[in-house]
């Protein structure tokens, strides 16, 4: 079977690395002695991004593109990149240029290796904030302590993936595409690539703020574990034998005739704690019945609007997508 390299990137208003990226890309690709395409999954942009890829496909059919009909989020675009690739190997890479193409001649050596999941690993990141670093440094640490599968730290979407990894991850159909996390999920033999990674090339963050990062690391922890929930109860627990623990203390006091004046502070701290462990409780359970919303809803985690560069039967085999009238 001839070596076939889907390369999927989401973006949104990346007018000024896309030429760039595909540059980069189209000289680690042919170098590396495979057949490729170029898949750009696009929310909506509000800039020259879409005209810049039409330009870069008219002199390069391999460059292709999906245009999702709102904004669905850069979890639900790679996903609809993966649905679209008809490689037998998918990469998955930024459009931002933080992630070096050239890297990925290293991944398709390890994948003819052998391996179905090869993950680019963060050794160093330029260009972050102090303060988003240690919220990555401390969202790794708890996914690894709590998640129920082996996510490697330090990693993003940036991996090859095999067929049949792309296959396996697709039809988990879940509506939260934390990709990470499904390809955990889906196990297979998977090895690690080490690289620096460089500060962002072009214009502002649009996908990877830092709110975006918090919940992309909220969804790791949430979508991958019981932990919390089992926090909630062993909180509980550890309250209930406080509130006994102080009656009892209350109950003996009084019956020795000691007085005991507990004053306003005092019943306000305590009405204060009580309230904050409720309203924590009730906000953890509310992030797991609002997945379970989400899925029993089972509405598409993305619809295409349209396409440039796909077979006729595209739209057949994608089943998410909805024709123009």
């Amino acid at each position: 079977m001839p070596e076939f390299v889907s390369v999927v990137v989401p973006c949104l208003n990346e007018e000024d690395n896309v030429r760039p990226l595909y540059e980069r890309l189209r000289a680690t690709l042919d170098g590396a002695g495979v057949d490729w395409e170029l898949i750009f999954s696009l929310d909506p942009c509000t800039d020259g991004t879409e005209q810049v890829i039409a330009d870069v496909r008219g002199s390069d059919p391999r460059v292709k593109m999906l245009r999702l009909s709102r904004r669905f989020g850069q979890p639900a675009a790679t996903i609809a990149g993966l649905a679209a690739a008809g490689g037998n190997a998918v990469v998955v890479i930024d459009c931002d240029l933080q992630d070096p193409p050239e890297l990925i001649a290293d991944l398709i050596a390890k994948w003819r290796e052998g391996y179905d999941v090869v993950y680019a690993q963060r050794r160093t990141r330029e260009g972050e904030t102090m303060v988003k670093r240690m919220v990555a440094a401390g969202g790794y640490k708890m996914i690894k302590r709590v998640a129920e599968v082996e996510i490697p730290p330090n990693t993003g979407d940036f991996r090859l993936m095999s067929r049949r990894v792309v296959q396996e991850v697709l039809s988990l159909s879940e509506t939260h595409g934390f990709l990470r996390g499904l390809v955990a999920v889906v196990g297979f033999k998977q090895v690690a690539v080490q690289y620096d990674r460089d500060a962002r090339a072009a214009g502002d963050a649009h996908y990877n703020r830092f709110l975006g990062s918090m919940r992309i690391g909220l969804n790791g922890v949430i979508g991958f574990s019981r932990y919390p929930l089992q926090v909630i109860s062993m909180i509980g627990l550890v309250v209930f034998v406080f509130a006994m623990l102080l009656s009892v203390t209350y109950l003996l006091l009084k019956l020795a005739g000691v007085g005991i004046v507990w004053g306003n502070p005092t019943l306000v701290i305590i009405i204060s704690f009580f309230s904050g462990i409720q309203m924590l409780s009730l906000g953890v359970m509310g992030e797991y019945v609002g997945r379970i919303y989400d899925e029993v809803k089972q509405r598409p985690m993305y619809i295409v609007d349209a396409t440039e560069g796909f077979e006729d039967d595209f739209r057949a085999d994608l089943g998410r997508v909805t024709p123009r009238a």
